[in-house]
């Protein structure tokens, strides 16, 4: 799952984003609500967490406009006010949690879980083909009854595969998913890491799942 942080803390940004990257999400970050404006009417997420107080444009003007542009991402607040009527104002803006800071991380990550968890119906949160199962929350990956161990990348490219599936995926698009914008597209590391996921998810047993698209990209089929 993709998430966009907007916040124009760079310390507190960066935190939120490698936390956030050790739990398996893939991570975007703005650095105030006129660029997280851009990233989200622009990109998908599944989920945005933004600061209110920002400059150029704050957390509430930005879950406005967003709402605004049809978008329903689930949206969470982050803010050193914490008075009631403060966060009436950031609900009442389209926002769909509220979060005082500073915060603990459990906390975030807790708050972040039940927002995807609202998201996603319980059927959306199985992704399956054949044998081989991803269970979005528990970020667990099942192949038969063996579990398959994954590192972020190579689970956040299965996932991208499999909400794709039957679909070729190029790989310019598995790396806008996967990388930062200021990724190198030129270099041959997702062919890097579908050979290693290919690996494990395939070898071994009777039937392949990832195939490769010559000159395009790849593509998860029954």
């Amino acid at each position: 799952m993709r998430i966009l942080v907007v916040e124009d803390e760079k310390k507190v940004a960066s935190f939120i984003k490698k936390g956030l990257e050790e739990e398996l999400y893939e991570v975007d970050t703005a650095i105030n609500g006129k660029e997280g404006l851009d990233f989200g009417l622009t990109n998908e997420y599944d989920l945005i967490i933004s600061d209110v107080m920002m400059p150029v444009m704050n957390g509430l003007q930005l879950t406005k406009e967003l709402r605004k542009n049809g978008i329903t991402t689930p949206i969470l607040l982050l803010t050193v006010k914490d008075s009631t009527k403060d966060k009436v104002e950031g609900l009442d803006s389209g926002a769909d949690d509220y979060l005082s800071k500073p915060f603990a991380f459990e906390e975030l990550t807790a708050r972040a879980r039940a927002l995807l968890r609202r998201k996603e119906s319980q059927k959306d949160n199985l992704l399956t083909i054949k044998d081989l199962t991803v269970d979005l929350v528990a970020h667990s990956v099942m192949r038969g009854d063996k579990e398959i161990i994954l590192t972020p990348k190579e689970y956040s490219i299965l996932e991208y595969l499999l909400r794709n599936k039957n679909k070729i995926v190029s790989r310019t698009r598995l790396i806008e998913h996967v990388y930062d914008f200021h990724f190198d597209s030129g270099t041959n590391v997702i062919d890097v890491h579908i050979n290693k996921l290919r690996t494990k998810i395939d070898h071994g047993f009777d039937n392949q799942l990832i195939y490769t698209a010559r000159g395009i990209g790849y593509i998860i089929k029954e």
